[in-house]
This record gives structure tokens, C-alpha cells and sequence, in this order.
């Protein structure tokens, strides 16, 4: 059997501490990911999907106070984003430390949030939750792209730069998540030659 390779693999990430304002840097990352990648056309919807995801593990298993003290964050505290383009499919990954599955609530018409997981699913293809070896979970969502994506060749690689008060801090479930998101690539990855691949 021949392995068929796809024509286009891009994956970025990045650590955060499980804070609120956490949520607006990773709609940052994903900008400035996704205008790299060349899929701009992306970022609204892309927005939308990380921020209610990160909302929900920053509520899962992070601080919650809109105004953390340093004391407040341990090195517990950590979300993973990840954004991925596997050929014509851009994902959205966000792993946190907590194995719980998170789940959809009906909300009532004028309640102020909630919709999180039910904006997902409408503004995807799919979402799942995927539990990795290394422990927590990836909640993901993907949709297609009409094309592959076209990095751009010209532009220098700059590191992403995170505040200091939303960059993770070192620790054993920073490098968890650091591993998790890479065994999500890796699991995809090998699905590949699986049948089932849509």
C-alpha cells in the first residue's frame, strides 16, 4: 500500500495561562496565524469558534476572576491553541487539563452566554473532543477550505510573544498540553490512510 501524503500540513500553537484574558489573545494568535497561512478569509468565523472554546476551558479548569493576582495562577493553570491545516481542512484546538466532556445547553432566548458549544457546531463542519495519551482533552472544531492553504514564503518566521500574564506558566501540565496538541497532529495524521478519512 502506498501512502498518499497530503499537499499541504501546517499546525501552530501556542500556551496560555488559563486566565479570561486569554481569550483575546488567542483570537490574536489566530489572526496573525491565519493571515501567515493566507486565509484571511477564515478569521471572523475563526474567532468565533476559538473564543467560545477557550472560554469554556478557561471556565473548565483556570482562573475566572476578570482581575488575576500572580499568586492566583499555579502551573495547573494552562490552555493549549492550536490551529491546523491538514490539505483542504483548517481546525481549531484547545486542550485543557480536565478529562470532564463538556456539554451543549439549551439556553433560554435573552440569556447572556452559554451558547458556546452550540455557536461551535453551527459555525463548523464538525467538532469533537479528542482525549489524548498524554491526559486532558482537545475540544476541536473544523471546516473546509476551499482551497489549500499558501503560506507565505517571503515572510521571516516571528516568534509569537505572549503578555506576561497570560503566558503559561512552566511546569508539568504546560509540557502535558505542549504534548497533547502534537499527539492530536500525529492522531490525524496516521487516520490518513484509514478509510474513514472524509
Amino acid at each position: 500500500m502506498t501512502t498518499q501524503f497530503p499537499r499541504v500540513v501546517l499546525a501552530s500553537s501556542i500556551r496560555f495561562a488559563a486566565v479570561l484574558t486569554a481569550v483575546g489573545c488567542s483570537r490574536l494568535f489566530l489572526r496573525h496565524v491565519l493571515r501567515d497561512w493566507n486565509l484571511s478569509d477564515h478569521i471572523d468565523t475563526g474567532e468565533l469558534v476559538m473564543s467560545e472554546l477557550v472560554t469554556n476551558a478557561v471556565r473548565s479548569t483556570g482562573v475566572t476572576d476578570p482581575e488575576p493576582k500572580w499568586t492566583d495562577i499555579k502551573t495547573h493553570h494552562v490552555v493549549g491553541v492550536q490551529l491546523r491545516v491538514i490539505d483542504t481542512s483548517l481546525s481549531v484546538e484547545v486542550w485543557d487539563r480536565s478529562p470532564a466532556t463538556p456539554v451543549k445547553q439549551a439556553q433560554a432566548e435573552d440569556a447572556e452566554s452559554g451558547r458556546g458549544l452550540i455557536l461551535v457546531e453551527a459555525m463548523s463542519k464538525r467538532w469533537g473532543i479528542h482525549r489524548p495519551p498524554a491526559g486532558g482533552k482537545i475540544v476541536w472544531a473544523e471546516w473546509d477550505l476551499s482551497e489549500p492553504a499558501k503560506p507565505a514564503k517571503d515572510r521571516p518566521h516571528v516568534p509569537h510573544r505572549v503578555p506576561s500574564i497570560v503566558r503559561a506558566p512552566h511546569g508539568q501540565t504546560r509540557d502535558m498540553a505542549t504534548t497533547a496538541l502534537v499527539q492530536r497532529v500525529l492522531s490525524d495524521l496516521r487516520s490518513l490512510d484509514s478509510p474513514s478519512w472524509p
